[in-house]
């Protein structure tokens, strides 16, 4: 599938978007409802350590003190996860939402797969949700049904493989290294078909997009309506927090945040609420966090490499 490139000699209005179409978030889903951040829960199980791609602005870490994507305190195997769940459950009763984010990729292998399995047979009460960067996601789309994952966010930060050659160094994909605007092509064309086909087996499908000044800014409007074309329920534009090979960059202001939000709100509803959370969070966002006393617990570390 190509991506959609805008004509900038063109208004706006040719894109002849419908905002209210497909339109179906999950009204308990505190990521993917903006009247619900504050009163429903969500725990991120860390099972999936591994990463088929390398974001420029991307450090995974192990740790306990940082706030953001891409930090655990541990890697849980599949079987640890249901302990943990049950943990949870008693920490906070308000948690609707089981959901998996890495630190890498939740794609990269089977790991977040087999641990839905086994939460869908449990719990098969709370919403099973799954984040990934998409390279995958055609491929995993029907097991990922069966296994009762019903909401789906896709980190999509272009439409054009010359913008995303910017902000992604390579992807491993058939055992190589793609870089450039080859690989562009191949992820977006991956990440689009993985939007569509989810859409298709009605699941509801958030997009996140990092906010990075001079780089992708002025191709949200892009990114927004080709997500709206294909399904998509609701938008997140995440400012970049500036890192590895972004570290000497200076995130987007609120003002930034703002332009980018309006662009982005006359094709999709845009979620507002974002918290950078943690692979290991537990709580209602922006109210609790239970991550610290949900590990206190010695566990065994497992790790996929």
């Amino acid at each position: 599938m190509s991506y959609i490139q805008a004509d900038k000699q063109q208004p706006v209005s040719k894109y002849h978007c419908v905002k209210d179409r497909n339109s179906k978030p999950s009204l308990n889903h505190p990521c993917f409802n903006n009247k619900s951040h504050n009163k429903f829960g969500r725990i991120h199980l860390p099972v999936s350590y591994d990463c088929n791609i390398q974001c420029r602005f991307c450090v995974r870490s192990r740790n306990d003190y940082e706030t953001r994507p891409g930090v655990t305190r541990k890697i849980l195997s599949p079987i640890q996860s249901l302990g943990i769940i049950d943990r949870a459950l008693r920490l906070c009763p308000e948690i609707t939402v089981v959901g998996i984010a890495g630190p890498g990729d939740t794609l990269a292998n089977d790991a977040a797969l087999d641990t839905f399995f086994l939460i869908h047979q449990k719990y098969p009460q709370l919403i099973k949700c799954l984040s990934t960067n998409g390279l995958n996601l055609p491929d995993y789309i029907d097991r990922l049904h069966n296994a009762g994952v019903q909401t789906i966010t896709v980190t999509i930060n272009a439409v054009d493989p010359e913008i995303i050659s910017k902000i992604v160094r390579h992807i491993l994909w058939d055992k190589k290294k793609i870089s450039g605007v080859a690989m562009g092509k191949i992820l977006i064309g991956r990440q689009l078909t993985g939007v569509k086909l989810a859409a298709q087996l009605g699941m509801t499908i958030k997009v996140n997009t990092v906010l990075i000044p001079g780089i992708n800014d002025s191709h949200i409007e892009e990114i927004a309506f080709t997500a709206k074309e294909l399904g998509v329920s609701i938008y997140n534009i995440i400012p970049l927090i500036p890192q590895g090979e972004f570290k000497n960059t200076n995130p987007p202001d609120c003002n930034d945040l703002k332009k980018a939000k309006a662009l982005a709100t006359q094709y999709i509803d845009v979620f507002e609420h974002c918290k950078h959370c943690r692979a290991d969070a537990c709580g209602i966002p922006g109210v609790n966090d239970f991550s610290s006393q949900l590990y206190q617990e010695k566990m065994e570390t497992f790790s996929h490499g």
